[in-house]
Order: structure tokens, then C-alpha cells, then sequence
């Protein structure tokens, strides 16, 4: 098993333990085992985020931008690792370089890119950035460790 064309939000649902309001990525496209996955995430106004940051002018909170690259990471991870990794939690270790560049705001779509850099045993370190209509608005390297839950 190395590429999947899609990975779609049941199949998501059964690959990570993350639930509504903080699974935070819809599907996964152009996944390729031990390498390189891109997630979607469709921002909608009815997120429970945006009654509070900010009412009048909605931003996406940066770090639900961080956390939606780590729950790609963690998709490209049990893909790549197989079935026996389905449903367990993969903790964050470090968050380099992180930058914000433009404000991603309801209507917007975000692509996650992530990138594997390096894994040892269970620890795994990703170049990731997110994109929305082609231009870069966030990137950040993360680091994670997968664990039994």
C-alpha cells in the first residue's frame, strides 16, 4: 500500500482518534506512503472558532492552521505505518519555524501540504505548509511521536 488517491472524512474518522469541533481536516488527496500527503480543509463560518476570534473579522486561529497540518501528518503516518496503527494518538513534540503570512478567514479552502523530512522509530519530523488558492499562508516544521493510547 503506498498511494491512495483520496482518503475521505469515514475513512479519516477510522485512521485518527480526532472528533468535531477539533478534527480539523475534511478529506486527504495525493497521499503517497513514507513521503508526502495533502490534506483539505473546507473553513466554514459556523465553526465555534469564529464566535470568538474574531466576531466582526473571522480569522482562522494559527495554531487549528497548526494543528490541521499535524492531523495530516498524523493521516500520511498511519497510512504509511498500516492498520495496526489506526486509532492511535500521535503527540506533538515541536513546532519550528512556524509563519503566518495572510489570514485564512471563512470561505476559504486550505490545502495542507506536509512532507516527511526524517522518522526514527516512533518519532517523525514534517516540512509542512498551507496554501489556499495557490498562495502560502502559513509553514511549519512539526514534529510528533506516535503512541498506544
Amino acid at each position: 500500500m503506498t498511494e491512495l488517491a483520496n482518503v475521505d472524512i469515514q475513512r479519516i474518522l477510522e485512521m485518527i482518534p480526532h472528533r468535531y469541533p477539533f478534527l480539523l481536516i475534511d478529506k486527504v488527496i495525493d497521499i503517497a506512503a513514507d513521503e508526502s500527503a495533502v490534506g483539505i480543509k473546507n473553513v466554514t463560518m459556523n465553526e465555534p472558532q469564529f464566535a470568538g476570534h474574531f466576531p466582526q473579522q473571522p480569522i482562522m486561529p494559527g495554531v487549528l492552521i497548526i494543528e490541521s497540518m499535524a492531523q495530516t501528518a498524523a493521516i500520511l503516518v498511519v497510512h504509511t505505518l498500516g492498520a495496526d496503527s489506526e486509532g492511535k494518538l500521535v503527540y506533538f513534540m515541536s513546532i519550528d519555524s512556524a509563519r503566518f503570512r495572510k489570514p485564512v478567514v471563512p470561505g476559504d479552502v486550505m490545502h495542507i501540504h506536509v512532507r516527511k523530512k526524517q522518522s526514527r522509530g516512533p518519532v517523525w519530523k514534517f516540512e509542512s505548509e498551507v496554501l489556499v488558492d495557490g498562495a502560502v499562508v502559513a509553514e511549519a516544521t512539526i514534529a510528533a511521536m506516535i503512541r498506544d493510547n
